[in-house]
């Protein structure tokens, strides 16, 4: 993409409403722009992240053995009072009647209508193991929307449901869950820690979020420093085995790490002091395992091996797409800008031509742009007429992880130079050499299979 041709409306000053970095840095960038109070359109820039963001989503769901489907936004109130939800839910609700005085809700969550989808369908447990999820977008009211993306009242969520015979079967579809959620956050350049969790409306005795490390945290953690070592890698994993997923699960969550709602002062209290941390984490992500609480009020129910009818074991399983963008560039900034991860970067590589209309570098900025397309990456080429200072601050500010800067003088010595976001560092390199390194840096990305 040539900036010349592009729609982003970055801002030099900080906007007056902005509170927290991510807010800050998104108005700035010409992400988003706000449309009612916890409300947004999503600008090109951001739309790039957030679907960058929903495809790692997507092929780790995949991966693990889910099914992707699609549910609608608004839901009939009907099967919220079956369940006894309708009321309880509380005022973050949307509540509203169509023309014909029929209740409606902008739906929070989807428990009821998977649950409705399943017993129209399934009857025998012959067709269990499943796990349906979809991302779509859902609505809750909050009182005081704030934090951007962070706490806003649309969001884009991935929610998926697991629907099994037994509670053994159940949990190990949580801890496969626990398993395809670590792989995403580490491709998207996170560390989340799960952590032990209140159910909440959603209810559930197994629960863990999934917390990002951050000063603006919501939420106060308390934890073993420990878990912070922990990384999954590459490691290869049988989604299929339940002994490989419950090692995982032991492994992260064998060391302490609690929301401040299931804080235990004196197990807290058995962590070695030096590895006692108390900090704010920012939830990016649940999973629960809630038995047959909806199964057995909304009837859905298998035929088992014995030939007699009985609940089916379900678990639900969040991860917020559009709150894990805000959550990114929380944990991964400094005072120029937003720094993007290699996995979620809305453009691989910026292109900095320091003397647009000079036709030596014209044509090295071209050719670097062709270059590195037909290696199906996608540059940023910044061919406005402006001042260096002006472009180098547009890149810092929307945060590509590397720059080529182009200039007559580099060329007449055959070289360009190539720019870390991250340290800050530069070489200079020919430019085959620099589109190169690029592509090699991205090959290292590349995982998973696509949507």
């Amino acid at each position: 993409m040539r900036l010349s041709r592009y729609f982003l409306p970055v801002l030099k000053e900080n906007p007056s409403e902005a509170q927290i970095v991510s807010h800050r840095y998104m108005l700035r960038a010409g992400m988003i722009k706000q449309s009612a109070a916890g409300i947004y359109s999503w600008l090109p820039l951001g739309f790039k992240v957030l679907k960058k963001i929903e495809t790692i989503v997507h092929e780790e769901q995949m991966r693990a053995g889910h099914i992707p489907m699609l549910m609608p936004t608004l839901q009939s109130a009907d099967l919220w009072k079956e369940s006894g939800r309708y009321d309880d839910y509380g005022q973050e609700m949307l509540r509203i009647s169509d023309r014909h005085g029929r209740d409606m809700l902008y739906g929070p969550t989807n428990e009821e209508l998977i649950t409705d989808i399943f017993r129209s369908h399934v009857g025998s447990y012959k067709d269990l193991p499943l796990t349906l999820y979809h991302i779509q977008w859902k609505f809750r009211d909050e009182i005081r929307p704030r934090f951007g993306v962070m706490r806003g009242r649309e969001f884009y969520m991935k929610d998926g449901y697991n629907f099994d015979l037994t509670k053994e079967d159940a949990l190990h579809a949580y801890n496969r869950h626990l398993v395809s959620y670590l792989r995403s956050y580490e491709r998207m350049g996170l560390q989340a820690i799960p952590m032990r969790a209140d159910g909440g409306p959603i209810g559930g005795d197994y629960t863990h979020e999934f917390l990002v490390l951050a000063d603006t945290g919501e939420s106060e953690v308390f934890y073993d420093s420990a878990v912070t070592d922990l990384t999954f890698g590459d490691r290869a994993i049988d989604y299929d085995s339940v002994e490989q997923c419950q090692g995982v699960l032991e492994e992260f969550t064998s060391k302490y790490a609690r929301t401040d709602e299931t804080h235990d002062e004196a197990l807290f209290n058995e962590v070695p002091e030096e590895r006692r941390r108390v900090a704010r984490g920012i939830e990016v992500g649940q999973i629960f395992y809630f038995g047959t609480k909806y199964s057995e009020a909304l009837g859905a129910n298998v035929q088992g091996p014995d030939g007699k009818q009985s609940s089916v074991h379900m678990g639900s399983h969040g991860i917020g797409v559009s709150r894990l963008l805000g959550a990114i560039i929380e944990a991964s900034h400094d005072d120029k800008g937003i720094i993007w991860p290699e996995g979620v970067t809305p453009f691989h590589c910026g292109i900095v031509n320091l003397k647009q209309g000079d036709a030596e570098a014209d044509a090295a900025c071209e050719s670097l742009y062709e270059a590195l397309t037909a290696a199906g990456l996608e540059p940023l080429y910044d061919d406005r007429k402006e001042r260096a200072g002006g472009k180098f601050a547009t890149m810092d500010l929307i945060g590509l992880p590397w720059r080529i800067t182009v200039g007559p003088r580099g060329l007449k010595n055959g070289v360009v130079e190539l720019t870390s976001r991250r340290s800050g560092e530069s070489e200079e390199l020919s430019p085959e050499a620099a589109v190169q390194k690029i592509v090699e840096i991205y090959a290292n990305h590349q995982t998973g299979r696509g949507f």
